[in-house]
Order: structure tokens, then sequence, then C-alpha cells
């Protein structure tokens, strides 16, 4: 069972209701108990960094997450906000990320990337790293964008970079913490593909 983390914000349904169609258990939940019974965890995040982070931090399920996480070393997968929430420090507000991964988020900058505008909002192609798990079997990955920020970190935890101008990274993995700055709900055959591995493969 996955459990899909219900804190206020981000496209919960969207993500339970592909689950579904690919035949994942899953549940949609703030409570305690039932996290802690889950094997899986899906931390969804959309809109601001710091009102993500109040939510979060301020959610009932909080101390079991950072348990299961950091102690049981439960898979956690991160998605859109998600993945930068797993930072230390976001450009976009003051309130300090989870830091359950080193790094930063920061904001795509002119003239970097020549004149495009922000936000990236589209289908872009990604480069997984070579035997990452998570994009196993999906053939010319791409998925569906929407960001104005992106994760900055030690490149031994990138597991895949997107082009915007620039290459960023498109997703993170740490140990049993994985994050994606797509969204795979949107994103139709890839992402249905990509929940499948992280179900069947961590």
């Amino acid at each position: 069972m996955i459990a899909i983390l219900d804190y206020g914000i981000g496209n919960i349904t969207s993500i339970g209701n592909m689950l579904k169609k690919i035949g994942v258990k899953a549940t949609i939940t703030s409570d305690p108990t039932l996290i802690e019974a889950c094997e899986k965890l899906i931390l969804p995040g959309v809109g601001h960094f710091d009102y993500c982070m109040k939510q979060i931090r301020n959610a009932p399920f909080f101390d079991t997450l950072q348990h299961k996480v950091l102690r049981q070393q439960t898979p956690v997968l991160g998605v859109c906000v998600g993945v930068q929430m797993l930072m230390e420090k976001s450009e976009e507000g003051k309130e300090p990320g989870l830091g359950w991964i080193a790094g930063e988020v920061v904001r795509f900058r002119q003239p970097e990337i020549k004149g495009l505008k922000v936000p990236h909002m589209a289908w872009t192609d990604i480069v997984p790293a070579e035997g990452e798990k998570l994009y196993a079997d999906i053939i010319e990955p791409r998925f569906y964008f929407v960001h104005s920020y992106h994760v900055l970190c030690s490149p031994e935890y990138v597991t895949a970079t997107a082009d915007y101008g620039y290459p960023f990274t498109a997703s993170v993995k740490k140990d049993n913490i994985m994050g994606v700055q797509f969204h795979p709900e949107k994103s139709h055959k890839f992402g249905m593909k990509l929940y499948s591995n992280f179900a069947n493969h961590y």
C-alpha cells in the first residue's frame, strides 16, 4: 500500500486516480496510524515553497513521516514542489526545507535560459542516469513540467536531467528518498510507468 500524503495541498486526487488505473493500491491520507502501516509514500506539492513547508510541518503525521523516512528507510517520492521540499532551502521563501538531501532550490535565471519564459510549462525530454530503476523500460522518456524553480544538489544525487536553456535537475535520489520535478500524473503513459516502477522496484 502506498500512502499519498494529504496535508491540504497537492494534486493528490490525480495521483490517486493514476495509481488506481495501473492497479497499484494507494490511499490518500493524513492519518498517522495508516501512514505508519504503508510500505511507500508519495509527497505531493503544488504552489509556494513556504506554504508547503508550513503545511507539512503542521500536519498530524509529520513526526510519523520523519520516523518512516529517516529511521525505517521507507521509500518516499516527492512530486513537483515535493522534490524541492526534500532540500535544505529555497530561494522562493524563508522556511527551511526538510533537509533530507543536501541542496537548495533556485529560480530559472536570465540570461542563462536565453529568453525562455518562466515558468517552464511544457512536455520536456529527460535524460535518466544509467540503470536508474525509476525509469526502467521507459523508452524516450518525456514528462510534463510546470515550475519556475529547480533543485541544485550534488551530482551523486541526480538521477535525471532536462534542458530549459541550460541543463537542470529533473529528479533526485538518496537511498530511499526520491523526487521528481515534473508531474507524472499529467504525463500519460510515461507517468503511469514511472509510478509502476516506484511501486514495484522500491
